[in-house]
């Protein structure tokens, strides 16, 4: 019988990075999946026959070109620059199995048109989202937030930024909902406007961080890997297996077991491997999870890029709920061929939002209006589901399925939440460098 410190069952890209944390900080990790490939439901698919397979619907047509051409992700999301999954990618060195390329452009959608997003004082001065006395004070506000430092109360212009909502700050720069529905949606990336009454700080903090992932490459704040999303749960994996790590893909789990209400092994196909922690996906653990929602994806091939984005080969269009009278925001994004994900001239876009009604392809609408004429679409509506307890007493540590939103920043808490609940401490990416840097050293 074969033992383990830990146990993750599903490669999903959440897996997959804690199972690379956990390997380089010196534990023994096995990471089983019953799926043929990498990624779970964060997957990319290829060759495009498969995707045609996954979804059911007959094709693909000649004129999609080579079926190997195509690199499909089941949930598209793009990186935020500053973000903090690419910190995580320097500081394990999974870059160096990894290649980028920045996305084109970051859009939102107001009154039926799509509007470049301002966030430097220049693109606010010319943008035509706002007339021009907004221009001014949005202007204010964005010199106020990059001046801001939380540690030095000189840059806080006697505002408590831990007592002070966005709302009043908005108020106080003569702010009205226009402005503060894009910076809300577009820059801080919040998903509905309950932020509004939440203390400042966080939604400072947010935008920031847009700022300062757009400074490093001017043209959008975010950034997609070559050959699609799959690649990042496999550069993890082989930083789990350069630290001794074990993958065994395509094989069943039939029981976890427990002692005590304490998870003890896992039985898969015949044999049992004992662990201390477990680490899964929901699906492997039905009973230790409730739904809290459903999500809609539509994934489109398109043969022309988007309209009104400057024939851009890559993009962002954030819908904000009031536009189209909702309580969530809708989401597209757009890749291409120039990715390595479609064969040449193709485009694959995907709208999603969370499902507020009975009629989940309506809601996305408004999206897929953006992207006619499409050629091909595949729609899924998935289970949002969420661990019903913290995992501490059975040492069954459940990662919370992919929300709607186009960036991985909420996944990301996600990741550093469950490494808190499994090692009691905090994730901090110093630390980990050390670790690397001291293996690097004994080598």
């Amino acid at each position: 019988m074969q033992e383990f410190d830990i146990i993750v069952l599903g490669t999903g890209l959440k897996e997959c990075i804690l199972s690379g944390l956990m390997s380089v900080s010196g534990k023994k990790v096995l990471h089983i999946d019953r799926n043929p490939y990498y990624g779970g439901e964060s997957a990319s698919i290829s060759p495009l026959e498969e995707v045609y397979r996954k979804f059911q619907v007959p094709g693909p047509a000649k004129s999609l070109g080579r079926g190997r051409d195509w690199n499909v992700d089941l949930i598209p999301k793009f990186l935020l620059a500053s973000g903090q999954l690419v910190k995580m990618l320097v500081y394990t060195e999974v870059t160096r199995y990894l290649d980028f390329k920045v996305i084109e452009g970051s859009y939102v959608y107001k009154a039926g048109k799509i509007h470049k997003v301002p966030s430097t004082e220049a693109e606010a001065l010319s943008s035509d989202l706002m007339g021009m006395f907004d221009k001014r004070r949005f202007r204010k506000l964005l010199v106020f937030i990059l001046n801001f430092e939380e540690g030095d109360p000189r840059t806080h212009q006697d505002i408590d930024p831990n007592r002070t909502s966005m709302r009043e700050l908005f108020r106080r720069f003569d702010l009205g909902p226009d402005i503060m529905e894009f910076t809300g949606h577009a820059l801080a990336l919040y998903r509905n406007d309950d932020y509004l009454d939440q203390p400042c700080v966080q939604t400072i903090r947010r935008i920031k961080l847009y700022t300062e992932s757009l400074a490093r490459y001017n043209c959008s704040p975010y950034l997609y890997p070559l050959y699609g999303l799959g690649e990042l749960p496999q550069g993890f994996a082989r930083l789990s297996a350069v630290h001794g790590g074990t993958y065994i893909l395509n094989r069943g789990v039939e029981d976890i077991v427990l002692d005590k209400g304490k998870v003890v092994a896992v039985k898969s196909e015949g044999a049992v491997f004992r662990c201390k922690q477990l680490i899964c996906d929901p699906s492997y653990v039905p009973n230790r999870v409730k739904k809290v929602g459903r999500v809609i994806r539509v994934i489109c091939f398109l043969n022309h890029p988007i309209k009104n984005t400057h024939d851009a080969n890559s993009c962002q269009i954030i819908i904000p709920q009031a536009q189209v009278h909702r309580k969530s925001d809708i989401y597209v994004c757009m890749v291409s061929y120039t990715h390595n994900v479609s064969s040449s001239g193709m485009y694959v876009a995907m709208v999603s939002t969370t499902v507020e009604t009975n009629d989940p392809e309506k809601e996305v609408q408004p999206g897929l209006e953006l992207l006619e004429p499409i050629d091909q679409k595949f729609v899924s509506v998935s289970n949002m589901m969420v661990p019903i307890d913290d995992g501490r007493n059975s040492q069954i540590f459940v990662s919370r399925s992919y929300d709607a939103t186009t960036h991985f920043e909420t996944e990301c808490e996600d990741i550093k939440d469950m490494y808190r609940r499994m090692t009691g401490s905090e994730f901090i990416f110093g630390d980990l460098r050390r670790d690397c840097d001291d293996d690097e050293d004994e080598d």
